[in-house]
């Protein structure tokens, strides 16, 4: 029987040879990838893996380099550029142990210029659980069979950019960003530093199987604000360094709430929660109710809003109409323009009344200290 391994120090050994080679931008993320290369021994424990993202705005930011280092510390790799979900999902399917996917480049498959590849997508999504599965059509003989496939399998990702929100929240995000002059690290070569990760690998596999059924059995405790799909992404995580023991339960749990707050801040949710927002924050902000006219004008005027440029044109007001359609007033009814009357006529328009549910229901906590109002609206378009 192989003698017990102590898990806190064996982190600490993961983390010290993530920080020979990789440059972090905060001390968290250090943590946090540790964990996820010790959690992808462990995946049968847990009913969801959560996706690690290394993302950045620039080329040359050490991306790859960390796939790199996860690629020695993990069980499994498979090392991806613009693969099939076809392809993975075979893979992840196949007789030869399930995989740890690691995809490089993934802008070149969710960036702006490529297609949507909702396939791929789908694959991501559906094996962040373990109950995922793909489900294909095979031939046998003259007739079509529906066969699931499994997808449950850890992944991690490195591209420019950003990812599909649907993928983003089911991530542990690591903002990447180009090492400055004073921060140094070893040069990475293969054929040198990869037997130092295999034999981390060896007995993370090892201080797995010893530690499988504790960890199985058990719930971390998550700290009080994560909560929903975040926590779903962290319980692994947090399950593993509280078998570790030492100071992984206390630095874990900090790492956490960083991370999950930093990926608030960054969220600028989906199009119709932006919208939404901007609608109550910067449109209305007190107003009871506005023309399309007057409401269009004030949204494409935000600089550093999306509404001037959707899709290479300006939002209009049947685009308008299509987004906020899909949001109920208080009353269970859609949110549509209605008549408002003007200056002796009457234009279409949108009141703060048919809002305010989903303002409730959907937007993040008003700022606490409001943006000054916007110049006052001309008189023709005021009720």
């Amino acid at each position: 029987m192989n003698e017990p391994i102590d898990g806190a120090a064996l982190l600490d050994e993961v983390e010290a040879f993530h920080r020979r080679f990789n440059v972090f931008p905060i001390e968290s993320a250090y943590v946090a990838v540790a964990l996820w290369d010790a959690h992808a021994h462990l995946l049968d424990c847990f009913d969801s893996t959560p996706r690690l993202a290394f993302l950045s705005p620039e080329p040359g930011s050490g991306k790859s380099r960390a796939l790199e280092i996860c690629e020695t510390l993990v069980p499994h790799p498979m090392v991806a550029v613009n693969a099939s979900a076809a392809a993975l999902f075979r893979a992840v399917s196949g007789l030869e142990g399930r995989p740890t996917i690691l995809f490089d480049e993934i802008d070149t498959v969710f960036g702006p210029r490529a297609g949507d590849n909702e396939e791929l997508r789908g694959f991501l999504n559906a094996g962040h659980r373990r109950t995922g599965v793909t489900y294909r059509c095979v031939a046998e003989g003259d007739t079509q069979k529906v066969v699931p496939f499994p997808s449950y399998c850890a992944v991690a990702v490195a591209g420019l950019g950003s990812l599909p929100d649907t993928i983003l929240t089911r991530s542990v995000i690591i903002r990447m960003r180009r090492r400055a002059r004073n921060e140094k690290v070893e040069p990475f070569r293969a054929r040198i530093h990869e037997a130092d990760g295999h034999a981390l690998r060896e007995r993370l596999a090892q201080w797995a199987d010893q530690h499988r059924e504790q960890i199985a059995e058990t719930w971390p405790e998550m700290p009080e604000e994560v909560t929903d799909r975040p926590a779903d992404v962290w319980e692994p995580l947090l399950a593993v360094a509280d078998a570790a023991g030492g100071e992984w339960p206390k630095r874990a749990r900090a790492a956490c709430v960083e991370l999950v707050n930093a990926a608030k801040a960054d969220d600028k949710g989906s199009t119709g929660i932006r919208l939404l927002t901007d609608l109550r924050d910067q449109v209305f902000n007190g107003i009871d109710r506005l023309p399309t006219v007057a409401v269009l004008d004030r949204l494409l005027a935000l600089d550093e809003a999306p509404w001037a440029d959707m899709g290479g044109k300006p939002l209009n007001a049947r685009g308008l109409s299509k987004l906020l359609r899909e949001y109920m007033t208080s009353d269970n009814t859609p949110v549509v323009a209605r008549n408002i009357k003007t200056g002796g006529t009457v234009l279409k328009g949108y009141y703060a009344a048919d809002l305010h549910d989903a303002w409730q229901r959907y937007c993040p906590p008003p700022p606490e200290n409001p943006l000054l109002p916007l110049p006052p609206l001309p008189p023709w378009s005021q009720a």
